[in-house]
């Protein structure tokens, strides 16, 4: 702890001041002048220290609360420095720590209210081009311009499909607006990996052939238990499966491997298509975020599966990644803990 030296000062001169009186009442001839002469001197000396660190004081305080009004008022780039007698440094340690924290959270709020304008503008370019493509397309019907039937049924499958693709995307933005607000009540169970892992795949065999791309897969015969909650393990392969076949589609291969470690699985996705550049992997995982952000394809999916699927493992307890050798292995990957009895019924216990 430090010493205070405004204190000792103030006892010393109570010191002196008592000498000063023993001596007045107790000595007599020459000595006791001078003794009286040589305290009341040192007195004056310490009077003089105390009001010179009243000043010095007065003028730090002056200048703390400068700095904090300039922070209030938004410059969060001010900082406060000590004096040499180091009085007040552990308040303005404090007050630099407290300006620091709002300095962070300033700059969390602007990165978060970008994101949101990014996420906004994204939303609001990928829901009007679906929707003015099918007004003109039932304009179309509606003034005749489709002469033969044949015409009007390709106008209604095209509208159709973009109907379908466009609920798909407001699902994707449900679905993550639930999960930001944490409104996603998870039921994790005992599940086989493998089996589901399978039963994903299965409703993508038609796209495969479709895309005449080869189908590899190393799932273990034998079961596979995990702690997971059946429809978001289910919606995070398929998230995973459909970004493969989108953007890995010209690779012609398409990899699905299930490994086992320690305590967990892993499911890895990998394609042999064009990858991912460095500087897009950094982002590959944030709401909104395309690789190909020039062509911004609407067939290109929602640009939130893999943001929904980060979230989902994540939740629980599970890890995900991408690692990326473009046209040789681009692979998306996360892992999920073993099935443990014992840690599931303690979960169970503390939601309900």
């Amino acid at each position: 702890m430090k010493k205070d030296k405004v204190l000792l000062l103030i006892v010393c001169q109570f010191f002196i001041l008592a000498g000063i009186f023993l001596i007045d009442t107790s000595v007599n001839g020459p000595a006791k002048e001078q003794a009286i002469g040589v305290l009341f001197t040192l007195l004056i000396l310490i009077t003089v220290m105390l009001i010179g660190m009243r000043i010095r004081t007065f003028l730090q305080l002056k200048q703390i609360n400068k700095a904090i009004k300039r922070a209030v008022q938004g410059n969060l780039k001010t900082r406060l420095w000590t004096n040499p007698d180091h009085t007040l440094d552990d308040i303005i340690f404090s007050i630099n720590e407290l300006i620091e924290e709002a300095e962070e959270i300033q700059i969390q709020s602007l990165q978060s209210q970008q994101a949101r304008e990014k996420i906004l503008s994204g939303i609001s370019h990928d829901l009007r081009t679906p929707l003015t493509s099918i007004i003109g397309y039932i304009d179309a019907l509606k003034d005749g311009i489709a002469a033969s039937e044949t015409e009007k049924q390709a106008y209604l499958d095209i509208i159709s499909r973009k109907s379908s693709r466009l609920k798909h995307l407001v699902d994707e933005l449900f679905h993550m607006a639930k999960i930001d607000a944490d409104e996603i009540h998870l039921e994790e169970e005992q599940l086989d990996f493998a089996e589901i892992t399978r039963e994903s795949l299965i409703a993508f065999l038609p796209d495969l052939k479709q895309e005449a791309i080869a189908l590899h897969t190393t799932i273990p015969e034998k079961t596979c238990f995990i702690q997971a909650d059946r429809l978001s393990l289910t919606r995070v392969i398929g998230n995973l499966l459909k970004n493969a076949l989108y953007y890995g589609k010209e690779g012609k291969v398409l990899g699905v491997e299930l490994t086992e470690s320690a305590n967990e699985y892993q499911l890895l996705i990998w394609d042999q298509g064009p990858g991912i550049s460095d500087q897009d992997m950094p982002y590959v995982f944030d709401k909104m975020y395309r690789v190909d952000q020039s062509r911004n394809q609407w067939n290109k999916g929602s640009g939130l599966g893999l943001a929904i699927a980060k979230a989902l493992v994540e939740k629980q307890h599970g890890k995900i990644w991408v690692e990326s050798n473009p046209w040789t292995r681009t692979t998306f990957g996360f892992s999920l803990p073993k099935y443990d009895e014992k840690n599931l019924f303690k979960k169970q216990l503390r939601n309900h």
